[in-house]
């Protein structure tokens, strides 16, 4: 794959999106850990409701029903169709416009790769992810809207910022999680391949894209769970003079929320849902890289 192919975008797009079909339920629990403990709308406590990613996954099935655990699937696959393609696209492109030859790479090229796709296609797709987080997150007047009425919704009440909130923590979140996946998934199969451990087959994948999701998790769990706060809680644009912006009890940034999380939860708050966030990335990573790896010798 050249520089200019277009196939690792498209590749990357349709093992993306196949991928978060597979994995959306266990995303959603993830969320819903997350969120709770941490400030909401108006400043308020989202109540603490779920023991574990098993107790949410039940509780959220039986009171609000299977459908519930699917809430926000649109947006994310829309977001995986926009983040997944310009990402792993990007990255491959990135990678082959900088080494010819793939016997050639190297650690901290495939890094500085994989960070700049993360954060590029990250901010991109970044409306996407918000309104993903907030239907996720039980927000039911958002269930009945279709997707163009929600990001509308979201941006008549709170401007453009409204579908940009969180833009940092999830940018550097991406780069921190792209960076560590991508490069440990490359170095892994190349390793087990030139070690004659394992020829380049679908168990190497197997075992690369696992080995590539836990490092991926420790990683980027305390800035998800920073970006997951501060996606869900909504902050009215101005209305008129005098009208406030926010309350003065939500969280005002990434650095905020973070400090406000490890004083009032500890740090171990920081690392809400690492659980089910490693058993996401874990069949995500799977489903993903076996997909694009047969893609790639199918066409």
């Amino acid at each position: 794959m050249g520089p200019s192919d277009w196939r690792p975008f498209v590749y990357g797009g349709v093992s993306a999106c196949i991928a978060e079909f597979g994995t959306f339920p266990i995303d959603t629990t993830k969320t819903r850990l997350q969120i709770q403990g941490g400030k909401c709308d108006q400043g308020k406590v989202v109540a603490t409701r779920y023991r574990g990613m098993l107790h949410a996954f039940l509780r959220i099935s039986t009171e609000e029903g299977i459908r519930a655990l699917y809430f926000g699937i649109a947006p994310a696959v829309l977001r995986q169709a926009t983040y997944g393609t310009i990402k792993f696209g990007l990255y491959y492109s990135l990678k082959s416009l900088l080494v010819s030859n793939p016997d050639q790479e190297r650690l901290g090229i495939n890094v500085f790769c994989a960070i700049t796709a993360g954060m590029v296609s990250s901010a991109m797709a970044n409306p996407t992810d918000v309104l993903k987080v907030r239907m996720q997150s039980g927000k039911k007047d958002l269930h009945q809207l279709s997707l163009s009425e929600a990001f509308s919704n979201i941006y008549r009440h709170e401007g453009i910022k409204g579908l940009w909130k969180g833009v940092c923590p999830t940018a550097q979140r991406a780069g921190v999680i792209v960076g560590v996946e991508l490069p440990i998934y490359d170095m892994c199969k190349h390793y087990f391949i030139k070690m004659n451990v394992l020829p380049d087959n679908a168990t190497n994948h197997f075992l690369s894209s696992l080995i590539s999701s836990l490092g991926g998790a420790i990683a980027s769990t305390p800035l998800d769970v920073v970006r997951t706060r501060l996606m869900s809680q909504r902050v009215q644009k101005p209305n008129g003079i005098g009208a406030a912006v926010c309350a003065s009890h939500i969280y005002s940034g990434t650095v905020d929320c973070l400090v406000q999380t490890v004083k009032h939860e500890g740090p171990l708050a920081l690392y809400k849902g690492f659980v089910p966030t490693w058993l996401r990335l874990g069949p995500w990573n799977i489903i993903f890289f076996v997909t694009f790896e047969q893609l790639k010798k199918m066409y």
